[in-house]
């Protein structure tokens, strides 16, 4: 009887392990979005590079981190940044039919009139952030948040 009831456990949770591997992806169903494109990834990636670059600079001022790998991990973060802000600038030349699907697309976001959420539009440059952050991901300026009501 608890060999039966072990032997039906197991079979349950060897199918519940193998079921995400036996089914198949149709289009646009994934990890990501559809509405996520190269230029936002590489946004979104620069600012996950940038709150790595603080908690680095957190953990060196608390002392848990050696100066020697300070140096090192921060002189790392900082060339990843660097080359992710190169491959944002490359991306954001466009082709004319893309340049003309980008015209499109604006046009329809102001037709929604979805308003942003103004705790994560940075206040100098007018970028709006994907994610809460505390820091721009455009200019770098701090967000300031405003007290919940």
């Amino acid at each position: 009887m608890f060999l039966g009831f072990a032997l039906i456990i197991t079979a349950c949770m060897a199918a519940l392990v193998a079921a995400p591997l036996l089914t198949t992806e149709s289009a646009g169903e994934g990890p990501l979005p559809i509405d996520v494109t190269p230029l936002a990834d590489l946004k979104r990636r620069r600012l996950v590079i940038y709150e790595n670059i603080q908690d680095l600079e957190f953990e060196y001022k608390a002392g848990k981190i050696a100066k020697d790998d300070y140096l090192a991990l921060g002189e790392e973060y900082r060339v990843e940044a660097a080359r992710l802000m190169a491959d944002s600038q490359a991306a954001d030349i466009l082709s004319p039919e893309e340049t003309l699907i980008e015209r499109e697309v604006a046009a329809r976001r102001v037709r929604r009139k979805v308003q942003p959420v103004e705790e994560y539009v940075c206040q100098d440059c007018g970028f709006e952030n994907p994610l809460p952050v505390k820091f721009c991901g455009e200019c770098g300026a701090r967000i300031s948040t405003r007290p919940q009501k």
